[in-house]
């Protein structure tokens, strides 16, 4: 019984590690046009010309600060979830997260070079990219036969509203993935 609740939990923390890992691979596209349309590009020149003459270990400060103010936010939209405010909790979460992972994309993007200097950093860095790929093992079978489920369910016999419903999902992840 402790072992299946266990396996369950390691389960649902690999998705949700996993989800954040998607969006984060997902989220940066974005930030490089966003970066593109609006004059990030200099700010970011500027940011890695001023980090640059910083040590690594003061590097770490830069790569934390702009994201700490977030959390608080998070905190409230968490209260007025509570508090049965759902959809506006929801939302600003929601919001903040995608703002917050896009800041850290966008800081981590600069710092990288000199945060992986940090004997610690580049461990934990590894770390979570071995845990990532772990997650993608434990949670992969599962995918995969969910998405046979589905290719079975919609499949028909490749005229029916199914079949077209998933041509048009394959064009939309083929031209997401062509966009990267």
């Amino acid at each position: 019984m402790m072992r299946r609740i266990s396996q369950t939990l390691w389960f649902l923390l690999a998705v949700g590690f996993l989800i954040e890992a998607w969006c984060w691979d997902h989220l940066e596209p974005i930030v490089a046009r966003i970066v593109a349309l609006i004059p990030l590009r200099q700010l970011k020149a500027w940011l890695a010309e001023r980090i640059s003459t910083l040590s690594p270990a003061m590097t770490l400060p830069v790569f934390l600060v702009p994201v700490a103010p977030l959390y608080p936010l998070k905190l409230f939209a968490l209260a007025l979830i509570a508090q049965g405010h759902l959809m506006a909790g929801l939302g600003i979460f929601l919001f903040l997260q995608v703002v917050g992972l896009g800041m850290v994309a966008f800081i981590f993007d600069v710092t990288k070079p000199k945060l992986l200097q940090l004997r610690w950093f580049a461990a934990v860095y590894r770390f979570v990219v071995e845990l990532r790929d772990k997650a993608h093992a434990l949670v992969a079978p599962t995918i995969a036969a969910i998405k046979a489920r589905i290719a079975s369910t919609l499949g028909g016999n490749g005229h029916g509203w199914g079949s077209r419903t998933l041509r048009m999902i394959g064009r939309l992840r083929r031209r997401a993935h062509h966009a990267r």
